[in-house]
């Protein structure tokens, strides 16, 4: 095992396309990080500071950021097509996938052919695991069988749509599979029969934070802005956007807060029955209360009472 593991770090090594730096010293760039070589040939665990304030090295470190940034666009691009549905020409997947980036972003993701009247084949979803001009988009499909899509345009699912997730699971899991973006494993939520009729979802309120401006700093973490009070998603579902806003406080930063309600806005501004809600959009604004509300100042009796 040992002996595995070192030859695939000397394999890496190898792979480092090395630029001559200073002092008989080599620059290069490795899993998006800055690496160098010593005159020896030896890589070294740090850049030395005054390699790193080369020219060589501020050219490559800049390099860095750029494939920093280049990796984020990728994988927003990527979830910003499963949130809202949209249908990929086969012939842009075939178009980037040259892209080690795009390729490791798009790679396991659950796709699903579409006709030509954009009707999902579910015969043909499964997890991609490579494109190939001439055969197509390749899949390992539920049953753990490869299949090639040439359909014109795909499509990656939200999970709360996927019809067999847990069979995929299953294959991810068993084969290793890892995913960029979180799909396959992201927490799904469906309206109950009960919350059909409701405006508004209580099930997170009363989460207690010492201070409002922790609570909007989580917030801004997790990719949600807050506006009078309320932490916020918009989702596109259909072509009709919602604004999914759960209640964080509004007072000054320093005050105490508590969670309230989720709800549903259309553009007027009108909460919207849980009905009248997309199953994704629904999804999406239960997963961002769920996360804010998670992050609760937990008094020590409701820890004894979990």
């Amino acid at each position: 095992m040992a002996a595995a593991e070192s030859s695939l770090k000397n394999k890496a090594i190898e792979d480092i396309s090395w630029l001559d730096a200073e002092k008989e010293y080599a620059l290069g760039v490795h899993q998006g990080k800055l690496v160098c070589r010593n005159p020896k040939g030896k890589k070294l665990s740090a850049v030395p500071k005054w390699l790193k304030e080369t020219e060589l090295a501020e050219q490559l470190l800049a390099l860095c950021e750029w494939l920093a940034d280049h990796e984020m666009e990728c994988q927003h691009r990527i979830e910003t097509w499963m949130l809202r549905s949209l249908p990929v020409p086969r012939d842009a997947v075939e178009a980037v996938w040259a892209d080690p980036v795009w390729s490791d972003a798009l790679r396991n993701m659950v796709v699903t052919p579409l006709d030509a009247k954009g009707k999902a084949n579910t015969e043909q979803t499964g997890l991609l695991r490579d494109v190939v001009a001439k055969k197509g988009i390749g899949v390992v499909d539920r049953d753990g069988e490869t299949q090639w899509i040439k359909a014109a345009q795909i499509l990656i699912p939200h999970p709360i749509l996927i019809d067999g997730l847990e069979d995929l699971r299953e294959i991810a899991v068993d084969l290793k599979f890892s995913q960029a973006i979180n799909q396959l494993f992201r927490t799904v939520f469906s309206a109950t029969a009960a919350q059909q009729d409701l405006t508004r979802i209580t099930d997170f309120q009363g989460g207690r934070f010492a201070q409002l401006n922790f609570v909007t700093s989580l917030c801004k973490r997790l990719g949600n802005p807050v506006r009078g009070g309320y932490a916020c998603n918009k989702i596109w579902e259909n072509s009709i956007p919602l604004e999914a806003r759960f209640w964080v406080g509004d007072e000054y930063p320093e005050s105490e807060t508590s969670t309230g309600e989720l709800i549903f806005v259309n553009e007027e501004q009108v909460p919207q029955k849980i009905e009248d809600v997309g199953p994704v959009t629904f999804s999406e604004g239960m997963l961002m209360a769920s996360q804010i509300y998670a992050k609760r100042q937990v008094e020590k009796e409701e820890i004894d009472n979990s």
